[in-house]
């Protein structure tokens, strides 16, 4: 005799969890769904996780110190949820660290007027005593092939394309002009610049440079140079006196420096599949963020929506079939290392994926998905589209994923990423301001329930077999 029978307490909380689980199976989708919204949204962890890696840890740059303690606190959090399996996976990441406060100013015949500056990520420093050249004002990248070495050598490129405005998706903005910032420097040491000043990615105006990633590919040492964003009240005021005085001298320093890499780690928990163990669900986001400001939106708020999906799913009394991952991904903001470590281990050991979701768009109100799949599962995804109506999720649309979740993709799976409303994004992305008292905590929490609704109907369903001359689209 089982001995959880001689005991009376565990005897009515046994029966009463049976009886909770057999329930949860009976019902339909639409009542299933609408426990997970309900769980999230009067009982959610979300935004209580967020506080603590937003206002315990902070800015968690990849191979720092705080990075490390993330690392550390959302592995003993995904550890008190009763998960089947918690572990770390070692991936080295690149270290670069910000150092001191970076300053800018111009002259002109009126004075000097100080600018809001910060050092890209991965920039080398300027020499101690800073950078001191004329300026010259270009839209893009393009640009500097018409001008010259003649006219850009011994020159600070100043990139002040902005982004598109009258485009409703901030994303296609911001894709259309971030090349700048990430091949700038790049582009124009090859033509005799000293330094590069790149608008910031950012569709408001104000006083906020905003950082990100910058690449100077396998350009030689000695022509690297330094690279640092602009706010965009900065910006306009600059490009405004270059038109009056095209040889105003430009002033940086910034004392940014790249260290060897270091051991960090993915943090990955799962329950495992019930019936179909060897088939796998992820759910994830970034745990490395930049340190200008908490990183709660970039990307904490899609890190703790990934764990609350397998917390929700638990307390919605679901069993998976499949087996169902977290995965708190490492260094996608610098390097996208602990993505491609993860995807490599799992070509390995021969893992098979069938649906992988990633949140890193912001804890905004979740408006639907984007799908990287072939047209037979886009057409089931499509019809568990009125599922999502009563939530105002509307937006399912083929094309595009996420970073993270990309080196799994296979011509039979389905990736997917959430899209939550972009308009506000990009005031914070990767700037001072991209802290905890941004986020709405009930606007957190419907993206969670989101996600754990898209991740029961495919853990239910499954994927369709590949059709044959069907072709993936992303």
């Amino acid at each position: 005799m089982n001995s959880d029978f001689r005991n009376p307490l565990r005897t009515i909380l046994l029966v009463v969890s049976i009886i909770g689980c057999s329930f949860v199976n009976s019902q339909t989708d639409e009542e299933t769904i609408k426990t997970i919204y309900k769980t999230s949204l009067t009982n959610g962890h979300s935004y209580q996780w967020l506080d603590h890696l937003s206002n315990n840890i902070g800015g968690r740059l990849s191979g720092s110190k705080n990075a490390e303690l993330a690392v550390n606190y959302t592995k003993a959090e995904l550890e008190k949820l009763g998960l089947d399996k918690v572990w770390l996976q070692p991936v080295m990441v690149p270290k670069w660290e910000r150092g001191e406060k970076e300053m800018a100013y111009f002259e002109t015949t009126d004075g000097i007027t100080k600018v809001n500056i910060c050092a890209l990520g991965g920039s080398v420093a300027t020499a101690e005593n800073g950078v001191t050249a004329n300026i010259i004002e270009v839209q893009g990248i393009e640009d500097l092939e018409s001008l010259g070495p003649e006219k850009i050598k011994g020159k600070i490129v100043f990139y002040n394309r902005r982004m598109q405005p009258d485009l409703i998706s901030t994303f296609d903005a911001y894709g259309g002009c971030v090349n700048q910032r990430y091949a700038g420097a790049m582009e124009a040491g090859k033509y005799g610049a000293v330094g590069v000043i790149v608008r910031s990615m950012n569709l408001r105006q104000d006083d906020l440079p905003h950082t990100g990633s910058m690449s100077y590919g396998d350009l030689p040492v000695e022509l690297r140079i330094p690279s640092a964003a602009i706010s965009t009240n900065d910006a306009n005021t600059l490009s405004e006196k270059l038109k009056e005085n095209k040889d105003l001298i430009f002033y940086f320093k910034q004392s940014c420096q790249q260290f060897d890499d270091v051991q960090s780690y993915n943090v990955i928990g799962e329950i495992t599949g019930s019936e179909f163990p060897n088939e796998y669900i992820i759910v994830g986001g970034h745990l490395d963020s930049w340190d200008l400001g908490d990183g709660a939106h970039d990307d904490g708020a899609g890190v703790v929506q990934s764990m609350d999906v397998l917390r929700l799913l638990k307390e919605s009394g679901i069993t998976p079939k499949r087996s169902i991952r977290v995965v708190l991904f490492m260094n996608e903001e610098n390097g996208l290392r602990g993505a491609t470590e993860y995807a490599k281990v799992a070509k390995e050991k021969n893992e098979n994926h069938i649906f992988a979701l990633e949140s890193d768009a912001g804890g905004f109100t979740p408006r639907g998905f984007s799908f990287a799949t072939n047209d037979t599962n886009f057409k089931q995804v499509l019809g568990w589209k009125p599922l999502f109506k009563p939530y105002l999720i509307h937006y399912f649309e083929l094309g595009g994923s996420g970073a993270d979740v990309g080196p799994l993709k296979t011509e039979g799976n389905v990736l997917a990423g959430l899209r939550p409303d972009s308009q506000r994004y990009f005031d914070h992305h990767h700037a001072a301001n991209d802290t905890f008292e941004h986020v709405n905590k009930r606007e957190l929490e419907l993206g969670a329930a989101t996600m754990t609704s898209l991740v029961y109907l495919f853990d239910k369903y499954g994927v369709n077999p590949v059709p044959e001359n069907n072709e993936l689209k992303d």
